[in-house]
């Protein structure tokens, strides 16, 4: 098999090592008050005749969306009270259940007590769900996800947090780049494949019955999403060049460096008054903390790996993969096939 050479990660991710904690954190929103972002969009607008949707998968997922569709002004319960500290205690009591209880010593976080970690825990969904917010707008895909989500954090969470610094490079590289399937393997593959896993496990996680329904419809559209972007690429990506495929191979690590750097929370520690630089390291360290970054790729790498990404050019993606500890997910099931388990008529 033939191979190309790859670039080194400090041009791919701006540092050599993927830990680098003070790499990380150096990156951050230099503007909070920003409400309008530009954005140039170099990519072309092509037009086909053909409208007869030959492709039996794609018509497939066509019809699967034309009779899925949801209203979220009338379909969900809007007037549900959310609870929430009631709500937060007991997520935040299911994810320190592993968690030693000396793990934050030495810190300033050793000395909060319940109602420390409570408003922190509140911060954090607010945190988490603005941030699928601003992923949504990113993909533009089903703006009603925006309208949700957006209703949710003002209406039931007081308001959100500004999007994440590593999440907004991630969504301009792929608004900037001029090719289509980078695109489709940046916005529904690589950060939707990472949006469908988070909901899910929020879904599995929370309570709260208006937030558990709200997910459970959105994944529904997610699913479609993603699946388009996995049958979309097929086919083009395996008439690709080695070198060709090293481009996306690179842009797909990226990605999923860029998306976990993002879900270190460094707003929320700063807004809490904690140094990110003092924790950070300790959040890493935090087995079920690893557990859910781990999980989060779940749909990511069997997606890749049926895109032929993780074996051209000398399995370089694998590789990667395998040191960012995700690679176990790599025979799951692609969201081109599983897409159908989550359709609102399955639930």
């Amino acid at each position: 098999m033939s191979t190309t050479e790859h670039a080194p990660n400090s041009d791919i991710i701006g540092r050599d090592n993927v830990d680098d904690i003070e790499a990380i954190l150096s990156v951050s929103n230099v503007d909070v008050d920003e409400v309008e972002h530009i954005v140039k969009n170099n990519a072309d607008t092509i037009f086909t005749w053909d409208y007869s949707l030959a492709r039996p998968q794609l018509r497939k997922l066509y019809e699967k969306a034309k009779t899925g569709q949801w209203n979220a002004t009338t379909d969900l319960p809007w007037d549900t009270e959310v609870e929430l500290d009631e709500v937060v205690n007991k997520d935040q009591a299911a994810f320190a259940a592993g968690l030693s209880p000396n793990h934050y010593d030495g810190t300033v976080v050793e000395k909060w007590g319940d109602k420390e970690w409570l408003e922190f825990g509140i911060d954090q969904r607010r945190w988490t769900l603005s941030q699928f917010l601003h992923g949504e707008q990113g993909a533009l895909l089903c703006t009603r996800h925006v309208e949700v989500f957006n209703r949710y954090i003002e209406e039931k969470m007081g308001g959100g947090f500004q999007v994440n610094a590593h999440l907004r490079m991630l969504l301009d590289d792929i608004i900037e780049d001029s090719r289509w399937d980078m695109t489709y393997l940046g916005m529904q593959v690589m950060v939707e494949g990472l949006a469908l896993a988070a909901f899910g496990f929020m879904h599995q996680m929370t309570e709260e019955p208006l937030l558990k329904q709200l997910l459970r419809y959105v994944m529904s559209d997610e699913a479609r999403h993603v699946a388009f972007g996995v049958m979309s690429l097929k086919e083009v990506y395996d008439g690709m060049s080695d070198a060709e495929m090293r481009d996306r191979q690179e842009f797909a690590f990226e990605a999923a460096v860029r998306m976990r750097d993002r879900f270190l929370s460094q707003e929320v520690w700063e807004r809490h008054g904690v140094n990110p630089k003092d924790v950070v390291p300790l959040v890493l360290r935090d087995p079920t903390r690893d557990v859910f970054q781990q999980m989060l790729f779940s749909k990511i790498v069997p997606n890749c790996k049926k895109l032929g990404l993780l074996d051209r050019n000398d399995k370089w993606l694998r590789r990667r993969f395998e040191e960012m500890n995700v690679i176990q997910f790599e025979d799951w099931e692609d969201t081109g096939s599983e897409y159908i388990k989550f359709e609102l008529e399955n639930a």
